[in-house]
């Protein structure tokens, strides 16, 4: 699984596996598959962050990335790293229908 790298305070690099999302999942109480990614609020939308960042700063948390991306970046650039971050971790929609069809 790799990286997506994201330039915040420094270069940090989101990883979307196994414990990013069960992070996510216990912060949420359901599944990731449940989540609704187009009405999440400011905290949430940190906390998939965090979730996604946690693996290298254990001394990050979902307030200090409201920060870092307050101070060095904005919610729609940090968003759509996430979402390469997420297709790296799960595939595209495109990536599931071609192996639906092949099986």
């Amino acid at each position: 699984m790799g990286y997506t790298p994201i330039e915040l305070d420094k270069m940090r690099n989101l990883r979307y596996g196994m414990k990013a999302i069960s992070l996510v999942e216990k912060k949420f109480k359901k599944p990731i598959a449940k989540l609704d990614m187009g009405s999440l609020t400011m905290e949430d939308s940190a906390i998939l962050i965090w979730a996604g960042l946690a693996h290298e700063d254990q001394n990050l948390t979902a307030d200090k990335v409201m920060e870092l991306i307050d101070d060095y970046s904005s919610l729609p650039a940090v968003m759509e790293a996430v979402g390469a971050a997420m297709t790296e971790a799960f595939g595209s929609a495109e990536q599931a229908e071609t192996q639906e069809k092949n099986e």
